[in-house]
């Protein structure tokens, strides 16, 4: 009964304190990690004992799958080199670093000084990447950390395996050299099996509950053969979660995918937010525990505040010197501002749950393990705290931010035209003639739909003058309201079954939640701020042909919806002659229809603060 209303508890703290950090714009991690330190010297909070086992067999692998499904194997491929130097060399970097601090300080043996250099060394993959996306950083700052994050957790590990067997005894350099190929070999080739026979498997099967219920036991299923075998399972289940994540459009059906997607969500906020309360309720009695030691409470904390300020300014002199040599490299990717950048990069290093799980793991014969322990959870929470609030700031001062969000819109109606394209020419090739001309018209118009409401999200909203897919959403709206109210009237009746009413529901729901989907990401888009949009990779003939922009032959608007007496949705330019036409979502589409009758390939918008360009014959981006 105990351990259910801690758990209860526990969940109750998480739920509320993500909820606050949402409302007032805080760091969950910081915020939650602070509220448990607070519970811990409460005497009348039972104290909350966390082994080790169950962190790195429990909450670990669940946490580590969750997110290695949802990232890129692209993305990590084109910075391979990067994180390969943050997730090994600047773990065993970090970790000789804090040993030399340690050994010299301390009187221990060097083996337990590497020890607690190995548990201090790795950054937190949600720490990082959840201050990451709040202020918004780059995309490569992110995919960085989060692929050194997923990484950096199994050398931390086998680092910490190898000096504990020192601890215990003498163990060579080539003996560790051993442990760690067979930990990371055998970590790998565990990942690719497993991800392997779950594909396979996962292919066949057609039910959404079994597919999803399979996806819940794959980090265990990683996880633990590659422990019994002396590998990494933390490595096992990055593989298998990346190799998963790449193939499920191909493995999953589309239900199976989205349920698997909102379960994960939901699992995925519980544990990470979960761990930082953890960490805090830690506090006191490691505090207790460091306090009845030989060495004292004031010398440990000395030493590990010089532990702290050694693992803070070890990151950055490894970060930037070889991303100094990495940038001069041939074929290295040139990015302007690389080195502020890069600043950023080497200042978002907070520490996190497997830290202090790995410190719980040193022996209980190590010298002075209440003082190791103890320098683990400053280390941690000192990151969180000087690095999580700093953070922010320092990404304003050097004016490193994330990407404009009209260039997301962007690139996203370019992908939904070349999909919509793919799709009609797919049409054409399957309809015959027994197909009915409507039935065509009805299958162009939904994806004509959706490639206008993407344009539309980067147009100016007039309120007076709302576009046909946003009159077409509210309308629908009040409609959905009016088909439930009737639905739940028929329900009150006690007339229809009810396996009936709970399918009409669903398909109400799904279809609202559609709505209430591009509504918010519209509302989002409106709400940041807008910054000068990034120039556009794309390019062909026809855009290196023409200007970035003629004088408008009609600057007060769309030259034919002036002549029809038509209300136009947004405006567009042509760069050949200064035509301005109304957009492909205005009712007389007359930019595509000047293209279809003149020839001249390429416009640009002609909106305030947009720039961009499109070329209709090879359909891309300039």
């Amino acid at each position: 009964m105990t351990a259910a209303l801690t758990l209860v508890a526990i969940a109750v703290v998480v739920v509320l304190g993500a909820a606050m950090s949402r409302r007032f714009g805080a760091s969950a991690p910081l915020l939650l990690t602070a509220v448990g330190v607070v519970m811990s010297f409460i005497p009348a909070i039972p104290e909350v004992e966390v082994g080790p086992e169950l962190i790195l067999f429990g909450i670990l692998p669940p946490l580590l799958y969750a997110a290695s499904i949802r990232t890129s194997l692209v993305d990590l491929g084109a910075n391979k080199r990067v994180i390969g130097l943050l997730s090994v060399g600047l773990v065993v970097f970090t970790a000789f670093g804090v040993a030399l601090v340690v050994w010299t300080l301390l009187d221990v043996p060097f083996a337990a000084a590497l020890a607690l250099g190995g548990v201090v060394a790795p950054p937190d993959a949600v720490a990082a990447t959840a201050v990451a996306r709040r202020i918004g950083l780059p995309r490569r700052i992110v995919t960085i950390l989060e692929g050194e994050s997923l990484f950096n957790d199994a050398t931390a590990l086998v680092t910490v395996r190898a000096a504990i067997l020192g601890i215990a005894g003498t163990v060579s350099m080539a003996e560790v050299g051993v442990d760690f190929l067979r930990a990371s070999l055998g970590g790998i080739a565990v990942g690719l099996a497993v991800a392997w026979a779950l594909a396979q498997i996962r292919s066949r099967v057609n039910h959404t509950t079994t597919d999803t219920a399979l996806s819940f036991i794959a980090p265990w299923l990683a996880y633990l053969p590659a422990e019994v075998i002396r590998s990494s399972g933390v490595l096992a289940v990055v593989v298998c979660g990346i190799l998963l994540g790449h193939k499920a459009p191909v493995i999953q059906s589309a239900q199976s995918r989205t349920a698997e997607r909102l379960n994960w969500t939901t699992i995925q906020y519980l544990l990470e937010n979960a761990v930082f309360l953890i960490i805090g309720l830690q506090a006191h009695k490691i505090v207790r525990d460091v306090t009845a030691s030989e060495y004292g409470l004031v010398p440990s904390i000395r030493l590990a505040l010089v532990v702290l300020l050694a693992v803070m300014i070890l990151r950055p002199i490894w970060v930037l010197a070889f991303g100094a040599l990495i940038s001069l490299a041939p074929g290295a990717r040139r990015e302007g501002g690389y080195f502020r950048r890069a600043i950023v990069l080497s200042w978002a290093g907070m520490r996190g749950v497997v830290t202090l799980a790995a410190a719980f793991l040193l022996p209980a014969t190590t010298p002075h393990l209440a003082t190791l322990v103890f320098v683990a959870l400053v280390v941690t929470i000192g990151t969180l705290l000087i690095q999580g609030l700093t953070l922010p700031w320092l990404a304003r001062w050097l004016d490193v931010h994330g990407p404009d969000p009209r260039e997301d819109a962007l690139q996203t109606a370019t992908v939904l035209q070349r999909a919509v394209a793919e799709g009609n020419a797919e049409l054409e090739r399957s309809a015959d003639e027994a197909t009915p001309p409507d039935i065509l018209e009805q299958l162009r118009v939904v994806g004509q739909r959706r490639t206008h409401l993407a344009w539309e999200r980067l147009g100016v909203t007039r309120d007076d003058q709302p576009s046909p897919i946003e009159i077409y959403r509210r309308l629908r709206r009040r409609m959905l309201v009016a088909e439930r109210e009737e639905v739940l009237r028929l329900r009150d009746t006690g007339t229809i079954d009810h396996a009936v009413l709970e399918e009409v529901m669903q398909t109400l729901d799904l279809e609202e939640s559609m709505l209430a989907g591009i509504e918010a990401r519209t509302t989002r888009l409106q709400e940041r701020m807008i910054l000068t949009p990034e120039p556009q990779r794309g390019d062909c003939e026809h855009l290196r042909d023409v200007p970035t922009c003629v004088e408008p032959l009609t600057p007060d608007g769309c030259v034919d919806c002036l002549r029809e007496g038509l209300t136009w949705v947004n405006l567009r330019l042509c760069l050949q002659c200064g035509n301005v036409g109304c957009c492909d979502s205005s009712v007389g589409e007359h930019a595509e229809r000047h293209f279809r009758t003149q020839g001249h390939p390429v416009m640009r918008s002609f909106e305030p603060g947009e720039a961009w360009r499109w070329c209709y014959v090879d359909e891309i981006l300039g």
